[in-house]
């Protein structure tokens, strides 16, 4: 076991009970209830000393709200389904319909990644209450910017970042969350590693939260305001999704991977074909896949705007579960696979088939994940679209693909290229996933190999794959290719070059393309030439799944909370620009919401990275006013295909978007914005909902949304609505006035309406839909979602 396990059930008692009835798992149990048996590990006994609040979960309580719901429903379920109704806080009465209802949950944890932690932290101060209800991890992974090297760049983040940190610390330990100091690694790996297990349904404010899927976990991706519900201990709501099953048949061999899986299936889905689902994958194929394969796939389900995605119990995530210390968790799973597969004859809303024996290596982009082709094609699509050929940079590891087996299988590719004589062309980096990760590979011999091909080991952060890379080899505008192993790759995410064409694709494929040099590089066929003039090609890639030898846990970077947090002191300065205390929302008025401008009509793809950049701008996730200055600066204004250029109707002026929704409030004007499809697509930063809330926005209207920033608009008090009839988005001019009326009667599942007036005199009345339940409705009266918690208290 490793030394660094955090709360990841090292309580293995001697005096479980294993009926159905009374099994508990515990989940963060403190020492005092502790009974262990005389064989424990010497590192067992030191993760003991870092648990957290107790609580614990039932996986006999999860089989019966299981059977309570089967038998309401008299049908086969899906996996996803058991472990999803298995966490109903009322399985007897809860109303169930799939794409429908609204189901009210019972999450087991919480974790937040420190960019989104600061922000639901906030929030939860706010709150009034004493301490975390669930156990809750915030994790240091966001604000390390790739420099030079993982050790400086680390050193240096600590320094410029250490006001934040010591905000995170200490707000840690008075609330009762646990800690994960920077460097640890990135949030979804310490998760995989220390906190998933079958059955486990686990909320994190990152959209890449599903990762945890690849361990048989319900893991959400949400926005702090959900969070702030569930460490409050209230019933987290979630509209009861559609189950995508996707069938996997054969087995992955060669230069196929599981990235090619997930990759196919953008392709076949696209960016907005998950939303409002679970993605379970399911059938034979699933046996050839790794634990941290599996994980790779659901963590890349984000792109497709699914729910989360998952795959059943099976023996290897047992292997992992023992890998990590967790061998009797998997014990326990052992005796209730039947809760951790889905039921014979249980349908999904849709099906899809994958041959695995068939499916080819891929590669996605640019400038959207979901722009799939076979490896063998890229070339001739590239030359024909006019991309560059030359691969600038190849940039391997992040939340997607940073584990041992994936660094394997580079490192094996790396090892060829340097028993020929050749180093890498393109730049190399290499993002290790936790500090088990980077300690493991270097222990193992991994690190030396990918170095001397020319590799950069970077921090165990998310770094470039979130724009957190100081990149100098091109300027901005410069047209250039990059090829990388992370999930998204959305215009400018990676380096803030909107010229930047950006593909995503596994570490094996990234690794020969940044040795080759060039986009056009098939490993399949194309050969490789030595400095001897040899032509040689590169075998398909090989690696192990797991270490022979244990993980090295590296160093300890865990802080436990103490049992007693009240004397803590949490700092906020009133000078501070990273971080600023908040202040309540204002309420609803009573009133239909009247003569409101138009901020901005946007056009095209409109995804959280437009509406607020991440970047530079991480540094101001804590200071609602700074970065709000952030306010759709990407967006694309349709009246004049400019970017953060909007004409202000009071001045007549054109001018930046947030400065003119500041001027709007300082006028008392209230405004909205228009949007196209799958507005708010991508991460799960609801900075992208307090921003226009607190700039004086009331309303978005779309035609459609993503799921994450709907829910993230709501909990805030803004209206998302979407055009009952999608042609009305062409009704919208940017210098109308709008009013919503019917918000005196606003009700579930009633539209609402928009009379717009133009400039001429004229006006259109257009119906709008939305999709608020009656405790929605409550959150836009009160203001917000917080400010109807604290009306409850």
């Amino acid at each position: 076991m490793t030394s660094h396990q955090g709360d990841n059930f090292v309580n293995k008692m001697s005096s479980y009970c294993l009926t159905v009835n009374r099994l508990q798992l515990a989940l963060g149990t403190g020492a005092r209830r502790l009974h262990v048996s005389a064989a424990f590990s010497a590192k067992a006994k030191v993760a003991m000393s870092r648990f957290e609040p107790s609580t614990s979960i039932n996986y006999g309580k999860m089989h019966e709200n299981i059977n309570i719901v089967r038998r309401r429903l008299g049908r086969p379920l899906t996996l996803s389904e058991k472990i999803v109704y298995g966490h109903l806080d009322d399985p007897a009465g809860q109303e169930i319909g799939r794409g429908r209802t609204y189901l009210r949950l019972r999450p087991d944890r919480v974790a937040m990644q420190d960019a989104t932690a600061q922000m639901a932290m906030l929030q939860f101060i706010s709150s009034g209450l004493p301490k975390v209800a669930v156990p809750s991890t915030i994790h240091c992974d966001h604000l390390i910017e790739a420099q030079i090297g993982g050790v400086k760049d680390l050193q240096r983040a600590k320094e410029v970042n250490e006001e934040v940190y010591n905000f995170l610390a200490t707000a840690g330990a008075k609330y009762g969350v646990g800690f994960w100091k920077p460097g640890s690694g990135i949030i979804h790996q310490i998760i995989l590693e220390n906190y998933a297990y079958p059955g486990v349904m686990l909320i994190g404010t990152d959209s890449h939260t599903p990762n945890g899927g690849g361990l048989g976990a319900i893991c959400i991706g949400v926005g702090g305001a959900d969070a702030v519900d569930v460490m409050a201990g209230i019933p987290w709501e979630l509209k009861c999704p559609n189950v995508i099953g996707v069938r996997l048949t054969g087995a992955l061999s060669g230069w196929t991977s599981p990235k090619d899986v997930i990759l196919k299936v953008a392709g076949i889905l696209t960016v907005k074909g998950g939303t409002g689902a679970i993605v379970e994958y399911h059938g034979p194929g699933v046996e050839s896949i790794s634990c941290t394969g599996m994980a790779t796939i659901c963590n890349m389900g984000a792109e497709i705007g699914a729910t989360t995605s998952v795959f059943p119990y099976n023996h290897r995530m047992k292997t992992y579960l023992d890998k990590t210390g967790r061998g009797e968790i998997a014990s326990l799973a052992d005796q209730f696979q039947d809760d951790l597969v889905p039921d014979k004859g249980c349908e999904y809303d849709q099906l899809i088939e994958i041959n695995l024996s068939e499916l080819k290596p891929h590669i996605n982009g640019p400038f959207t994940p979901d722009l799939a082709h076979p490896v063998s094609d890229i070339g001739a699509v590239a030359k024909k679209s006019g991309w560059p050929l030359e691969v600038k940079v190849g940039l391997i590891g992040s939340c997607t693909n940073s584990s041992y087996e994936d660094m394997g299988r580079a490192a094996s590719l790396a090892k060829q290229a340097l028993d020929k004589g050749l180093k890498c062309k393109a730049q190399f980096t290499v993002t290790p996933g936790s500090e088990q990760i980077r300690a493991t590979i270097e222990r193992d011999g991994y690190t030396k190999i990918l170095s001397d091909v020319g590799g950069v080991v970077l921090a165990n952060a998310c770094g470039p794959c979130i724009g957190q890379w100081d990149r100098k080899d091109v300027k901005k505008g410069e047209k250039n290719t990059i090829v990388t192993s992370y999930n998204r790759n959305f215009t400018a995410r990676n380096d803030a070059n909107p010229a930047t064409h950006a593909f995503v694709t596994s570490p094996e494929i990234v690794t020969a393309m940044a040795i080759a040099g060039t986009l056009d590089f098939n490993p399949e066929t194309d050969y490789l030439t030595a400095p001897n003039g040899e032509k040689f090609k590169l075998e398909p890639p090989t690696g192990d799944e797991l270490p022979s030898r244990d993980f090295d846990p590296g160093q300890d970077t865990y802080q436990h909370p103490p049992s007693e947090g009240r004397s803590v002191k949490v700092d906020v300065s009133p000078s501070s620009n990273r971080l600023q205390l908040l202040e309540p929302f204002d309420k609803w008025h009573g009133k239909d919401l009247e003569n409101m401008r138009v901020l901005i009509k946007v056009k095209g793809k409109c995804t959280t990275d437009h509406i607020s950049a991440a970047g530079p701008w991480l540094k101001f996730r804590g200071h609602l006013d700074n970065i709000s200055n952030n306010l759709l600066i990407g967006a694309v204004n349709i009246e004049n295909n400019a970017v953060n250029k909007v004409k202000n109707q009071l001045t007549g002026e054109y001018g930046g978007v947030p400065d003119v929704a500041r001027h709007y409030k300082a006028n008392g004007e209230s405004w909205v914005v228009v949007g196209d499809e799958n507005y708010g697509e991508g991460s799960s930063r609801e900075h992208a909902a307090l921003e226009p809330r607190h700039l004086g926005g009331r309303a978005i209207i779309v035609k459609s949304f993503a799921r994450i920033h709907e829910t993230n608009l709501k909990k805030q008090g803004l209206l998302p609505l979407t055009f009952a009839d999608p042609k009305d988005y062409d009704k919208i001019r940017p210098d109308d006035k709008i009013s919503i009326t019917g918000l005196k009667s606003f009700a579930p599942g009633k539209p609402l309406t928009a009379v717009i007036k133009h400039s001429d005199g004229s006006q259109d009345s257009i119906s709008l839909n939305h999709t608020f339940n009656e405790t929605q409705i409550e959150w836009f009266q009160a203001g917000s979602a917080l400010n109807r918690m604290k009306e409850l208290q």
